[in-house]
């Protein structure tokens, strides 16, 4: 589960990224297993979602504490962090010395006595301000609301708060992108952050967890992963960016073009930004190797028969691989029933033409496996074609084929979809079918939320 986060989880200039995703991705990937993300803003929804089971882990910056640990399980920790007020500086605050400017702000903790604080409901932050409030002896008006701590810091900026709590670490990140923030008043000691997972049936879960933080963050990876969202001044840039997706709905240049082609073949213009993505990261002067060209890679032979060549323009280029994307799917609709299968198939083809996928379906069938299954059916057959003793079967007609890249190539779609669905609610009327992929399951679901 995730709220849009600019260090956590969020998608940049079509890519997926952020550190508890990445951490996430790292994990699974040592299981071997697939990752799904269930986006949740609101941390009771969230805890909810755990502990019926719909979720196997809280994947936030968690701060530990006794309360939280009657509800849930903890792992050990993955860092540590202060929490810090947000203040807005006054607006002549880079004319002023230092000495003046602290004069203006809050600086000790007594001086929180009678103001209005502003957290996240349910949040660390909030139980820190309770807790202030009694060592001050004076009262704090903690105000909880169902919003994230980004987006509290940017009421701050904008002066519609005074005041809100974040982890420092989040608030050293945001403070480059609103200048005019004051980060620097400590309300807390250093304190752990961790994941989350269910009390019950979830101990081996926990151990294979902690078994692998504790390596990993050993690991210059681990480093370089910390630095890259928490320490990195480029992180302004992101942002600013009008592919900042989690605030600007925008994937590409390109999404008015990419939601009119998505249309004339009933696909979530979301599934077809991820195939652009796949396939040149939205840069229609990419030219692949063997001579592919545009937004879509058209071949040079495919192109011909669409009535374009590498001069088209990115409309073209685009209205062609819709042209071919939908014959793909004329091809295999009376060969693979089910559409959610049939999707994989047509996207394989995409990649590998459509020649050895069929060659693939024989063997698969030849083999007692289901030619009409993608995964670990003709997927398998598709990657056995590199083998002699398969690809010079009588009924194999398109020879030689290496076919891991194009298993990783629907695979990676189609996650990158789920992400892209995460991000940007899906837009009427599109004429979705089946075939969008919107029902598509992927296992060992897991809560991300920053």
């Amino acid at each position: 589960m995730s709220d849009y986060n600019s260090t956590n989880y969020f998608i940049y200039k079509g890519e997926p990224m952020g550190f508890h995703f990445e951490l996430l991705k790292n994990f699974t990937e040592y299981l071997g297993i697939d990752l799904e993300i269930i986006k949740e803003n609101d941390l009771e929804n969230a805890f909810g979602l755990l502990n019926s089971g719909e979720a196997d882990v809280i994947a936030i910056g968690l701060t530990v504490s006794s309360s939280r640990k009657k509800d849930i399980l903890f792992t050990d920790p993955i860092f540590e962090t202060r929490q810090v007020l947000i203040q807005r500086r006054p607006h002549n605050w880079r004319s002023m010395t230092m000495d003046m400017l602290d004069r203006k702000l809050v600086r000790n903790q007594l001086d929180l006595a009678g103001k209005t604080v502003y957290v996240q409901k349910l949040s660390s932050h909030a139980e820190r301000l309770k807790t202030l409030a009694e060592e001050i002896g004076d009262s704090i008006r903690i105000i909880e609301v169902p919003f994230d701590s980004e987006d509290l810091i940017r009421n701050v900026a904008h002066g519609e708060i005074e005041y809100t709590v974040c982890d420092e670490n989040i608030a050293t990140v945001n403070s480059t992108y609103y200048p005019d923030i004051d980060v620097n008043t400590p309300i807390s000691f250093p304190q752990n952050i961790a994941w989350g997972v269910r009390q019950n049936n979830s101990v081996k879960l926990l151990a294979e967890l902690n078994s692998w933080l504790n390596t990993y963050r050993k690991t210059r990876s681990f480093a370089l992963l910390y630095t890259k969202y928490f320490q990195n001044s480029r992180s302004s840039l992101i942002v600013r960016s009008d592919y900042y997706t989690s605030l600007t709905g925008k994937i590409s240049k390109y999404d008015d073009l990419i939601k009119s082609a998505s249309e004339k073949i009933g696909w979530d213009w979301r599934l077809l930004a991820s195939l652009i993505y796949q396939e040149s990261r939205f840069n229609p002067l990419v030219r692949s190797r063997a001579g592919a060209y545009g937004l879509m890679q058209i071949m040079p032979v495919t192109g011909k028969h669409f009535g374009i060549d590498i001069t088209a323009s990115p409309s073209n280029n685009v209205k062609a691989g819709v042209m071919y994307i939908n014959w793909l799917r004329a091809l295999f609709e009376t060969k693979v029933s089910d559409p959610d299968e049939r999707l994989k198939f047509v996207l394989a083809s995409y990649n590998a033409g459509p020649g050895h996928i069929l060659d693939a379906m024989r063997l698969a069938e030849k083999n007692g496996m289901d030619p009409e299954k993608w995964d670990g059916n003709v997927s398998y057959w598709l990657q056995k074609k590199s083998d002699p003793v398969y690809y010079r079967d009588a009924d194999v007609k398109s020879g030689y084929f290496r076919g891991t890249e194009s298993v990783n190539f629907v695979s990676e779609i189609l996650e990158r979809f789920e992400h892209y669905k995460n991000m940007i609610p899906e837009e009427e009327p599109i004429g979705l079918t089946a075939e969008s992929g919107a029902d598509l399951q992927l296992s060992n679901s897991l809560i991300l939320n920053p």
